[in-house]
């Protein structure tokens, strides 16, 4: 889970990045608060600065944009928006 705090512009970038919305994300706890560090995910699901979201990695973010996996260099997508938590 993360919370969505920034956007990424780049002009120059892996082709398998292009036409993708990358987002900055600050990985939260079940009670929102901050663990790590931010990192870079591209957007599946067109989330905005502000909302809670739902993070895959590795192969799992790989297969949310391309459908070739080995040519993708994508390590991190945002899959779903978090509505609530509910602990």
């Amino acid at each position: 889970m993360a919370k969505v705090v920034g956007s990424v512009v780049s002009t120059q970038k892996d082709r398998s990045l292009v036409g993708r919305k990358l987002m900055i994300v600050q990985p939260v706890n079940s009670n929102g608060e901050e663990v790590r560090h931010e990192e870079v995910a591209a957007d599946s699901v067109g989330a905005g600065v502000g909302e809670y979201v739902l993070l895959v990695r590795g192969a799992g973010a790989r297969r949310t944009n391309s459908e070739d996996i080995s040519k993708d260099v994508n390590d991190c997508s945002i899959v779903g928006i978090i509505d609530r938590f509910d602990k």
